[in-house]
């Protein structure tokens, strides 16, 4: 039975690239389900699929998992041989690691740096508590690179779940020009030349346009 994905606007949900984007990237059949979010009719339509009233949710047969993070490790668990997590056991605890930091934690980031594909805002949300957190991303994307990040472009060198739960902070460095070092520079190279990520920011600027409550430079 194919899976089935269901997911947010395109423009805004960055929990719902997620998901997506591993998905696309181990090239595993899925159905896509989009939601607009952001509507009177939103709530009702998402907790059709989703018992926490969010998106995204992976629906398996007779099987329901919501949550970004969750799903990529349900994927992982339901295709080995898609290698979603490194093999060295040292560098898969470091990926898990800093998967869940991103899941967790940066509220600064997303609250005053939302995702937007539509948009070019150069200097926009560049507070303090924002900077300390690209800073800390920052870190752990070299740290990563420079131990772990031999045989390719992503973070732990093959494409990982730890590179999905940072595909929309490349979006957003895109999105507000964040300054960056050499390696993480690369490394939002390597993201955004993905064909799936290009696919998806298409996808988002080909959307109807609707202005979320949270976003800040309307």
């Amino acid at each position: 039975m194919e899976l089935t994905l269901v997911i947010g606007n395109k423009n805004y949900s960055s929990w719902s690239l997620r998901p997506w984007l591993v998905l696309k990237q181990a090239g595993i059949p899925f159905q896509e389900v989009s939601v607009s979010l952001y509507t009177e009719t939103s709530s009702a339509e998402i907790r059709k699929y989703s018992p926490s009233g969010k998106v995204p949710v992976l629906i398996d047969g007779k099987i329901t998992v919501w949550e970004s993070l969750a799903i990529g490790e349900y994927l992982a668990d339901k295709f080995p041989h898609k290698h979603l997590w490194p093999a060295d056991p040292a560098a898969r605890a470091v990926a898990r690691s800093v998967a869940t930091e991103m899941h967790a934690g940066f509220s600064a980031l997303r609250q005053h740096m939302s995702m937007n594909c539509r948009k070019h805002l150069p200097g926009k949300g560049h507070t303090p508590e924002v900077l300390k957190d690209i800073a800390r991303i920052s870190t752990l994307w070299n740290d990563c690179r420079a131990h772990f990040g031999k045989g390719g472009g992503f973070l732990f060198g093959k494409f990982s779940v730890a590179d999905a739960m940072y595909a929309p902070v490349a979006l957003r460095f895109v999105t507000y020009a964040v300054e960056l070092d050499t390696v993480c520079a690369a490394y939002v190279q390597t993201i955004t030349a993905l064909p799936a990520i290009q696919q998806w920011v298409a996808d988002a600027r080909a959307e109807t346009e609707v202005i979320p409550p949270f976003e800040p430079y309307a």
